[in-house]
């Protein structure tokens, strides 16, 4: 899943902590790269309880992970969807990684 913001895509990860951040932005989980983080507005979804921006989104609810409050995810016809293009170059470099792991020459 690339950052939602600008569409970075994950490298393979360190030993240790991901430097990404998830997040909710309207009911849909996001990943935010860490270049977007320093940016002071994310425009994430906070929770109505604490006012905290650490939520996930999983079956149908967003959980607040600062104070354990769970609500229901509104129904996906209401929310507005937000589209990042692919990067230049992804079906190439998605085709030579299957092509690697499958042995095609």
């Amino acid at each position: 899943m690339p950052c939602y913001r600008c569409g970075a895509r994950q490298t393979d990860p360190v030993r240790g902590a991901s430097p990404w951040q998830r997040g909710v932005r309207d009911e849909s989980q996001v990943l935010v790269c860490p270049d977007c983080q320093r940016l002071h507005d994310l425009d994430l979804d906070s929770c109505a309880t604490c006012g905290s921006r650490t939520l996930i989104c999983r079956l149908g609810e967003v959980e607040c992970r600062a104070c354990g409050a769970v609500r229901t995810a509104r129904a996906p016809e209401t929310v507005r969807t937000a589209t990042v293009a692919a990067p230049p170059g992804l079906a190439a470099e998605v085709e030579a990684a299957l092509n690697r792991v499958l042995g095609r020459a």
